[in-house]
């Protein structure tokens, strides 16, 4: 029964994680508030160990998705792909470089002094803020756009503006990089820079680098991708570090519960990584970020008056 009890709760973190993971809306700060309620009955190294590893099975979601895409040996591809798909690998690698040159350095000392849940509800509100601020000025940048493409005389069409029907257009005329393959050594080099924010707790490493990508004149779902393709190198490093560590402390040893835990928490969020992943893609060619800026600000607010009336009371 302590098993069933314990395995239900990682299946439940399995859910969170895979959910807030991909979407630009803080893992950190749902875990936050997660943990309040559910409580794994394991030992700190493991939990700690736990909340990284469950990453591979979300990092997997991205690697089963997108396998052609990133496989530079398919024999589908002709040699001008396949060389893109080396090209496109150089520019993940080099937007890595700012978190293993200065992320990975500052982590334990964000973790210590920076995680907590006054951290992650500023950081939540002030990120949700800005996914406002930006659309509102896509949007206006949009009009504008397809106000001087717009037919003139009595029988021109109404604009319609963000993405979705004509905003498409939009989208694609607006931003200098449209898709993934556009992106440059210089684009990747500043998004990485974005992604080293989310050192930050609560800042979402996805919502960091997709601010970054759009800023940097990135199309929404080429920043998007992108967001995807970073993940791998810096989540997979994150959790075999996590793992040396875990080992060097305790030793390989697990008892039956940590396996199971473990287990279900990853195959749970890979599924529902793969679930997520296709509703942003999907949600991102009709809609803006804005929804998921509102969504972080009302997070936000209930993380502050949450663990405010704690501190009161």
């Amino acid at each position: 029964m302590d098993m069933f009890l314990e395995v239900l709760k990682a299946f439940f973190i399995g859910v969170v994680e895979g959910i807030t993971e991909w979407l630009p809306i803080s893992s950190t700060g749902h875990m936050i508030l997660v943990d309040e309620f559910v409580k794994l009955n394991v030992s700190a190294e493991f939990l700690e160990l736990f909340l990284v590893v469950i990453q591979l099975g979300a990092i997997m979601a991205v690697l089963i998705l997108y396998f052609h895409k990133l496989n530079p040996f398919s024999p589908r591809k002709t040699a001008a792909e396949r060389r893109g798909t080396w090209r496109l690998w150089g520019m993940v690698a080099i937007g890595c470089i700012p978190a293993a040159a200065i992320g990975l350095t500052l982590d334990d000392f964000f973790n210590e002094y920076f995680y907590n849940a006054w951290t992650v509800a500023i950081a939540l509100i002030v990120y949700g803020v800005i996914f406002i601020v930006l659309e509102r000025h896509n949007r206006k940048r949009e009009a504008a756009y397809l106000a001087a493409r717009r037919p003139r005389g009595a029988h021109a069409r109404p604009v319609k503006v963000g993405p979705g029907d004509d905003g498409d257009d939009a989208e694609q005329g607006l931003f200098r990089v449209r898709t993934v393959d556009e992106i440059d050594w210089k684009t990747s080099l500043k998004i990485g820079c974005f992604q080293m924010l989310a050192i930050i707790p609560g800042t979402s490493r996805s919502g960091s680098t997709i601010i970054g990508g759009m800023l940097c004149g990135c199309s929404r779902t080429a920043a998007a991708e992108f967001t995807f393709f970073l993940a791998i190198p810096v989540m997979f490093g994150w959790g075999v570090l996590k793992l040396i560590k875990y080992v060097l402390a305790v030793g390989l040893a697990m008892t039956a519960t940590e396996i199971a835990v473990l287990v279900v928490g990853i195959l749970t969020a890979f599924v529902v990584s793969v679930v997520a992943i296709k509703f942003l893609m999907g949600y991102i060619k009709k809609n803006d970020f804005t929804a998921f800026g509102v969504y972080r600000i009302i997070v936000g607010l209930v993380v502050l008056a949450y663990f405010g009336a704690k501190v009161l009371l």
